[in-house]
């Protein structure tokens, strides 16, 4: 079953074109690995498809309904209950504790606190962190910094997890830990992920790759044949 499915997209800033008639999809419980130079269009493509951007023109489905027509607010109600985010440099709340963190979008999902508080505790000693959740988030380092936005990405059991570079501030060993948790998630629950990543040993935890050339997708198979 498609979770996310976009066709013929279109979406510039200013006189710049970002995605020129781009299209691609994402099942329940698959892995998409989203790759290409910087500047193609990679991560304006994973902003439209979780209705943080609207394209110019073109359609996106989510869970066979019109995400791109949606309100803003509606949008937003979807990005706190049903998709996760996990970006490059984490975006934590500084003023916040590594829990607080975690716990917050639970929090607004009107979670009960003992509850939203448990579930960041199981999802920090999940990813390691479990007596770090005290910690402001300026205490920890890059990779328990990058660990912690993963667990609040994760504590709201998203259908779709949208991640950019998620191991790019890890070590090699951590980054294959959180992989293969991304990869169980993808098994086990159904999880649909869309990851942006230049590492293609990242990318080969995926089912399937695109590349994003120019502000189109390829099949990986296309891109090489272009060369």
């Amino acid at each position: 079953m498609l979770m996310v499915e976009a066709e013929h997209l279109v979406r510039s800033f200013g006189s710049t074109p970002a995605l020129r008639d781009a299209s691609v999809a994402v099942a329940q419980g698959e892995i998409l690995a989203v790759m290409g130079p910087s500047g193609s269009g990679k991560s304006t493509l994973l902003h439209c498809l979780s209705g943080i951007y609207t394209p110019d023109s073109g359609a996106i489905r989510y869970d066979g309904r019109r995400l791109d027509t949606l309100s803003e607010a509606a949008r937003t109600t979807l990005r706190r209950t049903e998709f996760g985010f996990v970006f490059q440099f984490g975006q934590l709340v500084p003023e916040l504790t590594v829990a607080d963190n975690v716990a917050l979008p639970l929090l607004l999902n009107k979670v009960r606190r003992h509850d939203a508080y448990a579930t960041a505790a199981a999802w920090l000693h999940r990813l390691g962190l479990g007596d770090l959740g005290g910690r402001r988030t300026g205490e920890l380092s890059g990779g328990q910094a990058q660990r912690a936005a993963i667990a609040r990405a994760l504590a709201i059991g998203p259908r779709v997890l949208f991640a950019d570079e998620p191991t790019g501030s890890l070590d090699s060993v951590t980054g294959e830990a959180v992989m293969e948790l991304l990869v169980g998630l993808a098994r086990q629950e159904g999880v649909a992920v869309v990851l942006v990543t230049h590492d293609g040993r990242v990318a080969a935890h995926a089912d399937r790759r695109v590349v994003v050339r120019d502000g189109r997708v390829l099949a990986a198979s296309e891109a090489e044949a272009a060369r």
